[in-house]
């Protein structure tokens, strides 16, 4: 059985993004020893955040893919899956393709 989690008002579900093996001078780093990759892809996001009677919806969407701090969010664990949740406030930025946006420098 599937669980979908949908977030409540400022905040996003985030799967990290894995790096590749890396090998620094011939040496195989051990996965604990690895530092946990700070990128991720957004599977959900909240509807905003509620301030002075109105609700902000977020600059990020499912699909984005983004930047956050070493120790952002909360590590949850869904369907055998470890996930973060976070506020929008703890995205440090959003990543977009190395091609530019026509009409834009």
């Amino acid at each position: 059985m599937s669980v979908k989690l949908t977030p409540l008002h400022d905040r996003v579900l985030v799967r990290r993004i894995e790096e590749g093996e890396t090998v620094r001078g011939g040496i195989i780093i051990p996965d604990s020893a690895k530092e946990k990759p700070q990128e991720g892809v957004v599977i959900a996001a909240g509807t905003g955040k509620f301030e002075k009677g109105q609700t902000i919806p977020l600059a990020v969407k499912a699909g984005d893919r983004i930047l956050f701090g070493k120790y952002s969010g909360n590590e949850i664990k869904l369907d055998g899956e470890e996930l973060l949740i976070m506020r929008e406030e703890e995205v440090l930025g959003i990543l977009s393709s190395n091609g530019a946006k026509p009409g834009k420098k």
